[in-house]
């Protein structure tokens, strides 16, 4: 079974359309830092230092087979994407603002009316953006601005460390998509006390690295951190928290509304854990990092190594790209 799981995983569109990416970045590494950067690509936001601490911006766009078969699903989950990209740095998350075409005018309200609902439920307001009116395919790309004292990255997983996921379990899949809806029937009060967790993570210096499970599923961020971090983990699958109506496969591919991948160090497993079960949200010990740069993974008695990243590439990048 773990062998099955292995090809899947490896040949998931969430995780290879990640590869393009280092082109991109090495296009732009000659104006990606004058004088401010801390972080450009590689991580959940670009981070730059201010005088009071730090400036987070990230952006993200939403798939056009999401945006064809359900426009408002497809705005709430722009502004849910970009709000975890702001946390999992251990930021607030301040402004947003927002591009779209659209193709058909019938469709522009349902866009508008998701985005709305997904300010209002995670409290951030959208502030402005630019329309492009009758164009040939329907799109929306959403930035985001946040603010942050003290950051998390995807550069900081260290050999050692404990691989920790929290994951709101509760709730239920959209549709026939792989989108896992754990906060739409929660009060906004509710999913915004969740999301501080992170930030305190951060502030009280709990743990070092931390991205937000998205499109290339839980077992595909991992290795995107690992990668960035250029690390290796041994990962316990069995240990993984799921929804017992899902099969593992599904789940291990799921882009869930609230779920998280953190580092930190054994003796401060239980202060991390002990913040988000207070608020209901699974959170378990399964893995531990190494300098192996090799992603091998478990189930049961198997074993197999599932990224290899002295050949394999997700994104391609590395911290020593990082500008600081």
């Amino acid at each position: 079974m773990l062998e099955t799981i292995i090809k899947s995983i490896r040949e998931y569109e969430g995780v290879t359309r990640k590869n393009p990416i280092k082109t991109l970045t090495t296009c732009f590494s000659e104006v990606d830092d004058f004088g401010h950067t801390e972080i450009s690509f590689g991580d959940d936001s670009a981070v730059l230092k201010t005088d009071d601490g730090y400036l987070l911006f990230a952006a993200d766009g939403i798939w056009s087979k999401l945006m064809d078969r359900d426009p408002v699903w497809a705005g709430y989950c722009a502004v849910l994407a970009n709000v975890n990209d702001i946390y999992a740095m251990g930021g607030r998350p301040l402004a947003l603002t927002n591009v779209m075409s659209i193709k058909d005018e019938k469709n522009c309200p349902r866009i508008i009316e998701g985005i709305c609902r997904g300010c209002k439920k995670f409290k951030v307001p959208m502030v402005g953006g630019h329309l492009h009116p009758n164009t040939q395919t329907e799109s929306l790309s959403i930035s985001i601005i946040g603010k942050a004292t003290r950051v998390l990255t995807s550069f900081d997983a260290t050999p050692g460390q404990e691989i920790i996921v929290v994951v709101d379990t509760t709730g239920e899949q959209h549709d026939e998509f792989l989108n896992w809806d754990s906060t739409s029937m929660k009060s906004p009060e509710d999913v915004v006390a969740r999301l501080d967790c992170i930030v305190e993570v951060a502030e009280k210096g709990y743990a070092t690295a931390c991205k937000d499970i998205s499109n290339p599923g839980l077992l595909g961020t991992i290795g995107m951190l690992l990668e960035t971090s250029e690390v290796g983990a041994t990962i316990d699958i069995d240990a993984i928290p799921r929804p017992e109506a899902l099969e593992l496969d599904t789940w291990l591919k799921m882009y869930p509304g609230f779920g998280f991948i953190l580092t930190c160090d054994p003796k401060r497993t239980s202060d991390v854990c002990g913040l988000f079960t207070k608020h209901g949200v699974d959170c378990a010990v399964i893995g531990t990092v190494n300098d192996s740069k090799r992603m091998e993974v478990t189930l049961g008695d198997e074993r197999g190594v599932l990224f290899d990243f002295s050949n394999d590439i997700i994104t391609g990048i590395t911290k020593r790209m990082r500008p600081r």
